[in-house]
């Protein structure tokens, strides 16, 4: 199905600004949802705290597909019981709020609304995974974010009895310059003043930006792909094997260690998602023939950085 119009929100972020971009280069239209009156054709006023109509569903006429990305940083400070509320309502709440008006819309007008919703998600459904493998088949882990997770999901499961094609985004750590994980990791690394983290035995599991925008875009297309969708590279790096390629690439040192105390006592109960092993293999997008654009860590970074 050709994509002529999609709605998103996040769209200023790291993915969604990049995304966006590659849409419109494809001849897609592309209207963002903000947070303040619209100012022109091409953006629709929301309120994403207000799941009963904080999105009208006749905005929403016209509309090929919703991809829906916004949600508050998971690394923006301590998980305290505020700060805990505020990534659940940015994503719970939130995705409450498109599902609402998306399923009303197929009420109103089945023929002019999407039926297709690509929801933010996140690996961390699959909790701390040690070494072992995880697909998208596998049981939910334990703990804050795979609870979050699991409830994020589970707010956009209504629009699939509304008979809408639902895919869950579950993203990776984005690689890209400028932003996300290497954002903080890149002054310290070129000032030779890398380390690895606790042990560095514990899985990362990441994908470059520019394979997950066109991973979701190569979901938009795939009639035959719903449910949760690992968007991540094929082969998940230990974080002493992430910390020597980055090092290298920099062609800097990196032989200092932070140790797991320390961070414990710094960052509280974000330190667990620094400390834990994710170990995840994208099963669906390889099955379904996408194709990596930079499937190993070394080439994507060099890509990145350099």
């Amino acid at each position: 199905m050709k994509m002529t119009k999609v709605a998103m929100s996040g769209a200023s972020g790291l993915i969604g600004s990049a995304l966006a971009a590659e849409l419109a280069a494809a001849g897609t239209d592309v209207v963002k949802l903000v947070r303040r009156p619209a100012r022109s054709a091409d953006e629709i006023s929301w309120n994403p705290l207000e799941p009963a109509d904080g999105l009208e569903p006749g905005s929403l006429a016209g509309i090929t597909a919703v991809v829906h990305l916004s949600g508050a940083p998971i690394a923006g400070g301590r998980w305290t019981q505020a700060r805990k509320a505020v990534l659940r309502s940015s994503r719970i709440t939130s995705t409450q709020t498109v599902v609402t008006a998306m399923a009303a819309a197929t009420q109103r007008t089945p023929q002019s609304c999407p039926r297709i919703l690509l929801c933010g998600s996140a690996i961390g459904y699959y909790g701390d995974t040690g070494d072992r493998a995880v697909e998208e088949g596998s049981p939910a882990g334990t703990g804050f974010l795979a609870e979050l997770v699991r409830d994020w999901e589970a707010a956009a499961a209504p629009a699939v009895a509304a008979g809408i094609r639902v895919v869950n985004l579950r993203s990776g750590v984005v690689l890209a310059k400028g932003g996300g994980m290497l954002g903080p990791l890149l002054p310290p690394f070129k000032l030779g003043l890398g380390a690895r983290i606790g042990s560095g035995s514990q899985y990362l599991s990441w994908i470059s930006r520019t394979d997950e925008v066109a991973a979701v875009k190569f979901l938009l297309d795939r009639d035959d792909l719903c449910g949760p969708v690992n968007l991540t590279a094929p082969e998940p790096v230990t974080n002493a094997e992430f910390t020597k390629a980055l090092a290298r690439t920099l062609r800097r040192p990196a032989v200092l260690q932070l140790p797991a105390p320390l961070l414990r006592a710094a960052l509280g109960e974000l330190a667990s998602e620094l400390l834990g092993s994710s170990r995840v293999r994208p099963a669906k997008l390889v099955e379904a023939g996408f194709t990596f654009r930079y499937p190993e860590l070394g080439a994507a970074l060099a890509a990145i950085v350099t």
